[in-house]
């Protein structure tokens, strides 16, 4: 595989960011965790597993973070292609594989992860509401035929990410992403990708958590 970077927001997630970064470094060499702010000891576990750690002195949000990680990662002159990749360990690490691969067969610029092109992902009635009416207002706003548009797992190649300038720092920034490949207009597919939501992210509330920010996302953008 061309030198990918996985690049990772990381915010609290000391209990379990270790074994992501240790199974991701099994098929990927170069991964950096962007740590907004943590509390807790996330930094030092994602270090001691084997990352590269850049630490935000205070928490900005999740769209800092992905932003900090694209500057990062285009200082390698080598980088060829960009994945980004949530900390919780709700992601497939054989799904980004998958999606890196289109990439380098120069199929797409840009894989787009959707947890609705198959029925591995199980989802309750209002997370799957509030995401399928995320999807349909960010087809109506860009004209992208999305069916996931608040899918964190997500592949560019080097010149996509090179174009990349987020300015919304929470939870806007999902929109404010495919608003700017709307404009940038590069090569892009969905990928069926497996969310598993696990027991340590039921115990943190984070789906209802999230339909809740995305919601409002689209209520007060």
């Amino acid at each position: 595989m061309s030198r990918t970077w996985i690049v990772i927001p990381l915010f609290n997630e000391a209990p379990v960011i270790g074994s992501v970064v240790e199974e991701l470094l099994l098929t990927f060499r170069h991964v950096v965790c962007i740590d907004d702010g943590s509390t807790d000891a996330s930094a030092s576990v994602a270090r001691a597993a084997g990352a590269t750690v850049v630490q935000h002195p205070v928490n900005l949000g999740q769209g800092a973070a992905l932003q900090t990680g694209f500057e990062y990662v285009l200082q390698d002159p080598e980088t060829s292609s960009v994945v980004t990749f949530d900390a919780d360990g709700q992601h497939r690490v054989a799904d980004a594989v998958a999606m890196v691969r289109r990439i380098e067969s120069g199929e797409a610029d840009v894989v787009l992860g959707s947890r609705f092109l198959d029925g591995r992902t199980k989802l309750g009635v209002m997370k799957n509401l509030v995401l399928r009416m995320a999807a349909a207002q960010i087809r109506w706003s860009t004209g992208m035929n999305l069916t996931d548009a608040h899918n964190g797992l997500r592949a560019f190649d080097r010149q996509v990410t090179s174009n990349l300038h987020l300015t919304q720092n929470r939870m806007a920034h999902a929109s404010e992403l495919i608003h700017v490949l709307s404009v940038l207009k590069p090569r892009w597919t969905e990928h069926p990708v497996e969310i598993v939501y696990t027991d340590y992210s039921k115990s943190k509330g984070q789906p209802l958590l999230n339909s809740v920010n995305i919601l409002a996302d689209l209520l007060f953008r």
